[in-house]
């Protein structure tokens, strides 16, 4: 490895050791006001979010929506794969505080739907980041990649290990998949926007307040893409470093 990847490399384990902390009290009393949100949103909010993710999670696996024009990035240096995916972070978060603060204007109505279209936004991305990494997401099992990689970055503490292992040993579990059709018959799809939606909760539902829901959208909306560009780019540097 050169020095970039040498310093990338260490970057990655202090970001994995990170990840995996013990949740501490304040994160354990963000939790409980989160449940206490959840029981105050009607259920059509929870029913709409359960199938704007179904939707874009099979848009995912099946469709050709979001794989982007072209072949993806061969032949750089990890560094120069690491300096796209900064200006596409950027470009993204941008898109991505605009359309919060657009629909969190809107007050309740607009602001739920800022959820689907949040979710979009977020799988572009990613599907652009892949090919930024070399990984060409024609291939089912790239997709599903992604999707692995969104679980991890909006999912709860106790679900990380458990699919940021999935991350660190790819190979042999890509060698291990199904056919798309029988994997998305095991998705619990009630925990899987249940995971989503709890992660997300305490930012996006202030946007639906009145007064203050299009400059919260756009913050929230800008930080969401940013944890998601984390944990992107980590997965990919992770595949192409080799670490385990």
């Amino acid at each position: 490895m050169d020095q970039y990847e040498d310093l990338a490399y260490l970057k990655v384990l202090k970001w994995k050791k990170q990840l995996l902390k013990r949740t501490n009290l304040l994160e354990k009393a963000s939790k409980k006001v989160q449940s206490k949100i959840n029981e105050l949103i009607p259920d059509k909010v929870h029913t709409a979010i359960t199938a704007a993710v179904k939707g874009i999670v099979q848009t995912t696996l099946f469709g050709l929506n979001f794989i982007p024009k072209g072949t993806p990035q061969y032949g750089l240096t990890l560094q120069e794969r690491d300096e796209l995916a900064v200006q596409l972070l950027s470009k993204y978060r941008k898109i991505a505080a605009a359309e919060g603060a657009g629909t969190g204007a809107g007050g309740i109505l607009l602001g739920m739907a800022d959820f689907p279209a949040l979710i979009a936004i977020k799988m572009k991305f990613l599907f652009e980041l892949a090919h930024i990494y070399g990984y060409d997401t024609r291939d089912y099992k790239e997709r599903l990649f992604l999707l692995y990689i969104f679980q991890l970055a909006f999912s709860s503490q106790d679900k990380k290990k458990k699919l940021l292992d999935k991350i660190l040993h790819w190979e042999e579990e890509a060698k291990l998949l199904p056919l798309s059709e029988d994997y998305l018959k095991t998705i619990d799809w009630e925990e899987f926007q249940r995971e989503y939606r709890d992660s997300i909760d305490f930012r996006k539902m202030l946007q639906l307040l009145p007064g203050i829901g299009a400059v919260v959208g756009a913050w929230a909306n800008y930080g969401l893409l940013d944890d998601l560009g984390e944990v992107g780019m980590n997965a990919c540097r992770i595949r192409i470093l080799g670490i385990r």
